[in-house]
């Protein structure tokens, strides 16, 4: 009888107390591992855009608040403070429930420890603790309670309004206007099977039918087949036609039922079918290239340098046209010297019917179709919008990279309407020890102009993924010596 009496007599100060405590050790909580703070806000579906100034206001409202509800002079203020806090906290998570099941909770402490529902509740008692406070506050003193939840239901529909703002408003920066801050799709693959190929020289040539290709830079000569289980492995040593050139780097592609053998320093296409051995010229002494991508059994898109200027330029190469070769001058933008500055990787998807031009050296992509007609210039989620490059002229005029570049995008591949590109920067509130141990692939929506999210790809041993392919449901990388098949759970892309 004589708690209750107390609990009545000193209900106000008690709930300030615990609100005090609540608020403070929350900031505290917060305050003594804010960098895991910022990464959990960063990747919030609510309030990744805002994760900077939100980490510290966040911090500075709580103990202000937590202050107000101390001082007898301004408890009724602090008390309006604590139910706008809790109105937010709690309507944020009711958006987390209604709209992710994965985003990582964003408090610290012991509060971390709790499940979605049951930090739901919490904070719903102690919003309803608030309340209560205001409402008994006011009848000690004689106050208008009907004007006390006037001014409490302002309160609650102002915070709740700001945190659909800040949802909103969000979303639009993360998908469209990106300030590079990843947001880190949760469990997007999963690893089923991995097989060892016993070298780190193999990449992926195709994919046909239940097949995977692969070219080897050291025997480029050969050609290894992988079923798709990783259950089987073989070899074919290919035979060529016309062979007494000095290749520098021969590159195997296929596209069924054929595959082709090139080098671009030697004008030269080989082109053979798919299981046989013998691969005969298809090409010779057409178009010097440095990139190819077949299209279709005679039609290739390549990228070349111009015989006036020496820039690089995207072009056609059709071998039932005349003349064969049909320059695309105006897809790349050169910023520097037209050939550092343009460097990138030129791809295509599986029907060959999109393509996809890569900078290396800034955030921009180029999205056209089989006839290089640009649907789009695309940009990547970071910043480097000119390339950061040194160029130094020698004496005898030619150009040399006069300090290492600073890298942006690395590799990329198309599967339907998603992008998946490896990026070499790391973005805001990103823990740098993930760097030094996984590559990081960012996906892009290429229809919507969106960014998706990204996923870490594990290194073996010290050594980073060097080649990708993805196709249906599944995700295959070559990470040092192996082979990776990973299941992609696709509504992570959702």
């Amino acid at each position: 009888m004589i708690v209750v009496i107390f609990i009545r007599k000193y209900f106000v100060q008690i709930v300030s107390c615990l609100l005090a405590f609540l608020f403070i050790y929350a900031a505290f909580s917060k305050a003594i591992d804010f960098e895991a703070f910022q990464i959990q806000l960063a990747q919030s579906p609510l309030l990744s855009a805002f994760a900077g100034f939100i980490s510290y206001g966040v911090l500075i409202v709580e103990v202000l608040v937590a202050i107000l509800l101390l001082i007898p002079k301004t408890n009724r203020h602090g008390l309006y403070g604590s139910v706008g806090l809790m109105t937010a906290f709690t309507f944020y998570i009711y958006l987390i429930l209604l709209f992710s099941d994965f985003i990582p909770c964003s408090c610290g402490g012991i509060l971390e420890k709790m499940g979605w529902g049951e930090h739901l509740i919490f904070n719903i008692v102690f919003l309803s603790l608030a309340i209560i406070a205001l409402y008994v506050s006011a009848k000690q003193h004689l106050g208008d309670t009907k004007k006390e939840f006037k001014y409490v239901s302002w309160v609650m529909l102002g915070n709740i309004v700001l945190v659909v703002a800040l949802f909103g408003t969000s979303e639009h920066i993360m998908k469209k206007e990106n300030s590079f801050i990843r947001r880190f799709l949760q469990h997007p693959l999963l690893i089923e099977k991995k097989i060892d190929l016993k070298v780190n020289s193999y990449y992926f040539a195709g994919m046909e039918d239940e097949n995977l290709y692969l070219g080897n830079i050291s025997a480029p000569l050969i050609v290894t087949t992988v079923d798709t289980s990783l259950k089987a492995i073989s070899q074919m040593h290919v035979t060529i036609d016309k062979k007494d050139y000095n290749f520098r780097n021969i590159k195997l592609q296929t596209q069924k039922p054929y595959f082709y053998l090139y080098d671009g320093s030697v004008p030269i296409i080989y082109r053979g079918y798919i299981g046989d051995s013998i691969a005969r010229s298809l090409s010779y002494q057409d178009a010097y290239f440095n990139q190819l991508v077949v299209l279709d059994s005679t039609r290739f898109a390549i990228r070349t340098q111009r015989g006036s200027d020496r820039r690089y330029s995207l072009g056609l190469l059709d071998l039932n046209n005349t003349p064969e070769v049909k320059l695309k001058s105006d897809v790349l933008q050169g910023q520097l010297d037209g050939v550092f500055d343009v460097d990138g990787s030129l791809i295509a998807n599986n029907t060959a019917a999109k393509l996809v031009y890569t900078y290396f050296y800034r955030n921009q992509f180029i999205v056209m179709d089989s006839t290089m007609k640009i649907d789009k210039r695309l940009r990547t989620i970071d910043t480097t919008t000119r390339a950061k490059i040194t160029i130094t002229k020698l004496s005898d005029g030619s150009k040399k990279m006069g300090a290492p570049p600073f890298t942006v995008n690395k590799r990329s591949v198309i599967a339907g309407n998603l992008l998946f590109n490896e990026s070499n920067l790391k973005g805001k509130y990103e823990p740098s020890g993930a760097w030094k141990t996984s590559s990081i692939i960012d996906v892009y929506h290429l229809e919507r102009q969106q960014y998706m999210g990204s996923f870490y790809i594990n290194h073996k041993k010290g050594q980073a993924l060097s080649s990708l392919l993805v196709s249906g449901d599944y995700l295959y990388a070559i990470v040092g010596n192996e082979l990776h098949r990973y299941k992609i759970r696709r509504e992570a892309f959702k």
